[in-house]
């Protein structure tokens, strides 16, 4: 399956000249740990350039006391970020963000386009979901051979 097919498509956006405290709010609103940069390139398109992760607003911002009101999330973000192509299958997703050592994952078009972002939380249900589809087929046999057996 390939992750374009899973992954969530809105995704929490701040441009680089926003500042890390809209950025943060932005977090807060969505209930999510991260926003991406991205420039607009119009009509609805937006190539990924960057990622703040709630752990760099700690770590860049809050931790050294800086000004939130002046510090931007273009000051503070991972531009070397990881993303998958959205025909990337999930399992060969899953071995790339474990080899990059990152919970989240931008997915993009072929032009490098915003398409969507999986998480580590997502790709856990999934996986659980489908761990608990192969218990219940386990369990369904188990019943029809000791039907077939009285």
């Amino acid at each position: 399956m390939p992750i374009g097919e899973i992954c969530k498509r809105e995704v929490v956006v701040a441009q680089r000249d926003d500042t890390v405290l809209q950025a943060a709010k932005l977090m807060r609103q969505h209930h999510v740990g991260d926003v991406l940069v991205v420039d607009d390139e119009g009509e609805g398109k937006r190539v990924p350039v960057g990622i703040v992760t709630d752990r760099d607003l700690v770590m860049e911002v809050i931790a050294p006391e800086l000004d939130t009101n002046v510090i931007t999330v273009g000051d503070i973000m991972v531009s070397d970020f990881a993303s998958v192509k959205e025909n990337t299958g999930v399992f060969e997703s899953i071995q790339y963000m474990r080899v990059k050592g990152v919970r989240r994952l931008p997915v993009v078009d072929d032009n490098n386009m915003l398409i969507g972002i999986v998480t580590l939380d997502d790709l856990l249900g999934l996986l659980s979901e489908e761990l608990d589809a192969l218990v219940k087929l386990m369990a369904h046999e188990q019943q029809k051979e000791a039907g077939i057996r009285r």
